[in-house]
């Protein structure tokens, strides 16, 4: 077939087959080329660009290893897919927070999102999803606002934590919450003007953010391959957030002992500890770890979510807390209106009645291991380590410094992924660069394909020579 004008630049630093594989790449994403187009073989394409057959194979052999085209034996290669046209752009990387590089339109994604955070619809079975929200409309309308939650949800959740996180908790003690940066900024507002809480860092940023928004002093405490350490909590705390079951977003499991010496340390100074268990029920190794709920229960508050489970669609989350704490929640609410709303309650509620909860939870994990699994050995095959606990739906990549960074970011965007990397996951100056890498929200075929460009040494073309690339 004949192809669309290619220009490649002969001057500029970026070599002719990273140009052309661009340029093959950019024609796809602008419909110029279209899945099942025949492209011209590497030698003819070479004597129409006047360029050396070299170049050509190099480039054809990216977009073999991307997926976007096949080779037929005999017969040619193929454009196999086509990439989104926002897939092709050379703006600047993505900022997670503010959403991809072009306006995501809804039936059209921006690329291949492998930024944490999203929930793994693939694993949701729809018929339950459609039965729950039928039998969560069959209670007549609420007359008046419940500030503490369902009794129905506050049990099911009583029973999800017993099963899945082995914390024997008393409805008596559990308030729904909107999620859990929403509870975190409900706690906040109940701790003292000022009050200087701890935080991970790198950690949860979007805490970090509703802490300040209600005038907590944030004090980033360093983690290491063992999580928070605890020894470098300083004195005179409100309260310390942590993530103990999966550090987010580095990964680590917080160590037994530096689990003792935390809620030790809460009892003898009179802090609070916040444990939000983001994702605590996903591990793939062992059993889920013990919460540190469980070993502290009067220092400790425990936040769990649906977001991740399920889907932010809910919009639900619990927090059990001491009576004292739990007191003080109920009365900013009362004096605020704030409260939980209740239609995500009633689903859930309605999930864990029929028995779809746990066999949800069940696919999951199935789900996510063997993601896990593509990802680290399409990562291991190009020399890639990964950081963190076989857990969660993350894995975290290192890379030398902060300029590794942003060059993996952004030439994983132009190829139509999108990566978050860990300078934004830091409330000071960044100590460590690298990729979080998710692999919950694309579905199957479309994180293969990732793969395929993210474990591809070309993809950082300029980074892995000139600033030291994967470590």
């Amino acid at each position: 077939m004949e192809l669309p004008p290619l220009t490649l630049d002969r001057t500029a630093e970026r070599p002719l087959a990273v140009q052309l594989a661009d340029a093959l790449r950019a024609a796809t994403a602008g419909g110029a080329l279209r899945a099942g187009d025949r492209l011209p073989s590497t030698r003819a394409l070479a004597a129409t660009l006047g360029i050396s057959r070299t170049v050509t194979a190099a480039a054809y052999d990216q977009l073999l290893a991307e997926g976007w085209v096949a080779a037929r034996r005999g017969a040619g290669t193929y454009v196999q897919h086509t990439p989104p046209r926002a897939r092709c752009s050379t703006a600047t990387s993505p900022q997670p927070d503010a959403g991809p590089v072009a306006v995501r339109q809804p039936d059209r994604p921006a690329g291949v999102d492998l930024r944490a955070g999203t929930p793994c619809l693939d694993a949701l079975d729809r018929a339950a999803w459609r039965r729950a929200w039928r039998a969560a409309a069959d209670p007549p309308p609420d007359l008046a606002p419940d500030p503490v939650g369902l009794p129905a949800f506050r049990g099911a959740v009583v029973e999800h934590l017993l099963r899945h996180r082995g914390l024997p908790a008393d409805p008596d003690t559990v308030l729904a919450t909107a999620g859990s940066t929403a509870a975190v900024a409900e706690l906040a507002r109940t701790f003292p003007a000022g009050a200087r809480v701890g935080v991970e860092e790198p950690g949860y940023q979007r805490a970090v953010s509703a802490l300040r928004a209600a005038g907590c002093a944030v004090v980033p405490l360093p983690v290491d391959a063992a999580g928070l350490v605890v020894d470098a909590v300083p004195p005179g705390l409100a309260a310390v957030y942590c993530t103990p079951a999966h550090q987010y977003p580095l990964g680590a499991r917080l160590s037994a002992a530096r689990r003792v010496a935390l809620v030790e340390r809460a009892r003898a100074e009179g802090f609070v500890v916040v444990e939000d268990d983001y994702d605590g029920e996903l591990r793939y190794d062992v059993a889920p770890l013990p919460l540190l709920a469980a070993l502290g229960p009067d220092v400790v508050v425990h936040l769990g979510t649906a977001s991740k489970l399920l889907t932010p669609t809910l919009g639900v989350g619990w927090l059990v807390a001491p009576p004292a704490v739990r007191e003080a929640v109920l009365a900013n609410r009362a004096a605020t209106g704030c409260r939980p709303a209740t239609a995500g309650q009633r689903v859930f509620a309605a999930l864990a009645a029929h028995g779809d909860l746990p066999r949800h939870l069940r696919r999951l994990r199935r789900e996510l291991s063997g993601r896990r699994a593509a990802v680290v050995a399409a990562l291991g095959a190009a020399g890639v380590p990964v950081r963190g606990d076989e857990a969660g739906a993350h894995v975290v990549v290192e890379l030398s410094d902060g300029a590794a960074e942003q060059t993996a970011i952004e030439g994983a965007a132009r190829r139509g992924v999108l990566l978050d990397g860990l300078a934004r996951h830091h409330a000071g100056p960044p100590s460590t660069a690298g990729i979080v890498l998710g692999y919950a929200g694309p579905q199957r075929a479309d994180l293969l394909h990732a793969l395929a460009v993210v474990a591809a040494p070309p993809w950082m073309q300029g980074g892995r020579e000139a600033r030291g690339g994967w470590i």
